[in-house]
């Protein structure tokens, strides 16, 4: 009997769960461990979304079978949100479907999709999935730069006239998971033109549309006349009203691609739980005064961040979007490399953070820090820090506490 699996060779270790296997053992023994590693939210969502959950869930007739492309409320609630929001009209019928999470969402897609032997075009470095659920669905990655610059432009280009067989899928993702990159309509538009020149499905993560600053809001892809043409995007409502942990999320956009998503989704799962459901109608459809008040937190927390961690001696550069900060390791530790920086901050200063290689070979070099403690609490990370880098020898400033 073979134990030799197919997919599961593929699959490289993954470096991430060394530090957050070094963190749990470390919680365990009682240490207090600042978690600036995952991008869990630390918020609840509003008052009236748990209740809408709790409403629903006390009908005894909410708790059978769900639909699995998303019961017609949400699905229109979504349609109305990309109308308000982007001036993007979608059927809810064939344009929008509910997912388990944006993940859940881009994995089947790859599964509906791709044959063995396709070559998709993924950044380096990004979230995991955008280049392992090709992986497992059995594709060749092919990496092209994060940075939106011409460098980008000319990698796409390289690429389809090098590569075979010619690449069918490129999947973006701005703002970036994890270097918080951001981009506007016009590389969009740009985008769209070459895919369509060069027959390219593209996929667009969207998940942090609503955590943006300093009064630049993010674009849709689909504000491009003839974008749905080509492109589906997913979106998700756990970083704009707190709620990760309910996975609920979208893919909107080409009839095509929402069809075959469907389609697969349909053997593979009924749908999230009816209440749930019901309760991200109430996100989406309820007072929108909670996703002003989450990008508001997540600025504050980003300018503690940077001002409080600089004085500790490790400059980070200010994130436009996202909830995560993009960070070079401190150049006197850079030999240390991401995931032995990771372990050791999180062994010596108490803090936890996800190391950059973790999100492909390019990632090298940097860490990933979430905005997902308090301001007191990344205070005193950045005073752990300071204390660990002293230790290692490095100087900081003079003037001023971290």
């Amino acid at each position: 009997m073979s134990e030799d699996f197919y997919r599961i060779k593929r699959l490289p270790p993954y470096v991430i769960a060394e530090v957050n296997a070094l963190r749990a053992a470390a919680r365990a023994r009682g240490e207090d461990i600042i978690d600036l590693g995952m991008g869990n939210p630390d918020l609840p969502p509003p008052q009236h979304v748990i209740d809408k959950l709790c409403e629903v869930a006390r009908n005894p007739s909410a708790h059978g079978y769900s639909a699995s492309k998303g019961i017609p409320g949400l699905r229109k609630a979504q349609a109305n949100y990309y109308a308000n929001r982007f001036g993007v009209e979608l059927d809810p019928e064939s344009e929008v479907v509910v997912t388990l999470g944006s993940k859940e969402g881009l994995a089947n897609l790859a599964q509906a999709i791709t044959a063995p032997g396709d070559v998709v075009l993924a950044p380096n470095p990004s979230y995991p999935i955008h280049t392992f659920g090709f992986i497992i669905a059995g594709a060749t990655i092919r990496a092209v730069p994060t940075t939106p610059d011409e460098q980008y432009w000319e990698s796409l280009d390289r690429a389809m006239k090098f590569t075979v067989p010619k690449p069918s899928v490129l999947v973006v993702g701005y703002p970036s998971n994890p270097t918080s990159e951001v981009v506007d309509l016009a590389f969009y538009e740009r985008l769209v033109a070459w895919a369509k020149e060069h027959k390219v499905w593209v996929l667009s993560d969207l998940a942090y549309s609503e955590l943006y600053y300093d009064g630049c809001p993010t674009p849709s892809i689909l504000q491009v006349p003839g974008a749905k043409d080509v492109a589906v995007e997913f979106t998700s409502v756990s970083k704009t009203y707190s709620m990760a942990g309910w996975r609920i999320g979208f893919a909107v956009g080409n009839r095509t691609l929402i069809s075959a998503l469907t389609r697969v989704k349909s053997y593979l799962d009924y749908g999230a739980f009816t209440p749930i459901q019901a309760a991200a109608v109430a996100a989406l459809n309820g007072p929108q005064d909670i996703v002003e008040k989450n990008r508001e937190l997540y600025r504050r927390r980003r300018d503690v961040m940077v001002e409080s961690f600089g004085r500790a001696g490790w400059e980070i550069p200010s994130p436009r979007a996202s909830m995560f900060a993009w960070a070079p390791l401190p150049p006197a530790l850079a030999h240390l490399g991401s995931l032995e920086f990771s372990k050791q901050l999180l062994t010596h200063a108490g803090v936890a953070v996800a190391p950059g290689v973790g999100y492909g070979e390019e990632g090298e070099g940097h860490v990933r820090i979430a905005m997902v403690e308090n301001e007191q609490r990344i205070r005193q990370a950045a005073r752990n820090v300071k204390r660990y880098l002293q230790s290692m020898g490095v100087n900081t400033p003079a003037k001023g506490a971290a």
